[in-house]
């Protein structure tokens, strides 16, 4: 398990090719992958929204969640995170879709699994949630999430470097709107969750 996290922040290349000697279902990548490390920034954004606040530091106020509460912001995001990666992954099936050999749905999908990793680690700054850190560290996981798809996605797809500019800018791309995204969600339901989830729950 989590067996290419260290691998692909230290040595990406490499590492492509340890991953696609695999030969990974999708399936396993979400049980010893996926799974555990999109629990990172959900168990630190409780933590923190429970015992520190979400704010933006200085002195405006700090929200703080019940433990109910959070719990329930805490589902909905992880549901948010995994549908992200999915998502991204048929991006990338769709986007090489168009070339004479496109790679399969499922090795679209586990990529995007691995390229999202940094994103997955900088969630441990959640433990602190003030919106500019957790907004500078998304940043730098997503600069190392796009160094490691634009290294990766000729490689591990099967595609000339040409065709991989085209997928990785396109990718990246939905990447940043995908990452808005979760932020936005990141602060209605851990800012605003008090309010609005109990009431989304209810049901």
């Amino acid at each position: 398990m989590l067996t290419h996290v260290w691998g692909l922040l230290t040595h990406p290349k490499s590492e492509w090719g340890h991953i696609e000697d695999e030969h990974e279902t999708v399936t396993h990548l979400y049980a010893h992958h996926v799974f555990t490390l999109a629990a990172v920034p959900v168990i630190c954004a409780y933590i923190g929204t429970t015992q520190v606040g979400w704010g933006f530091g200085g002195e405006h106020a700090f929200i703080k969640l019940d433990l109910l509460s959070a719990l329930y912001a805490g589902i909905a995001f992880y549901i948010a995170i995994l549908a992200a990666v999915f998502l991204v992954g048929n991006v990338i099936y769709w986007m090489a879709h168009r070339f004479r050999k496109p790679p399969s749905r499922r090795r679209c999908v586990i990529f995007a699994g691995y390229i999202a990793t940094p994103m997955f680690l900088s969630g441990l700054v959640a433990v602190y949630p003030m919106v500019w850190l957790c907004l500078l560290a998304g940043i730098v996981g997503l600069c190392i999430s796009a160094y490691l798809l634009y290294l990766g996605i000729p490689y591990f797809l099967g595609i000339s470097s040409e065709q991989g500019f085209i997928v990785s800018s396109t990718t990246l791309a939905v990447g940043v709107l995908v990452l808005e995204g979760l932020l936005a969600v990141t602060v209605m339901i851990w800012g605003y969750g008090e309010v609005l989830l109990p009431w989304l729950f209810r049901f």
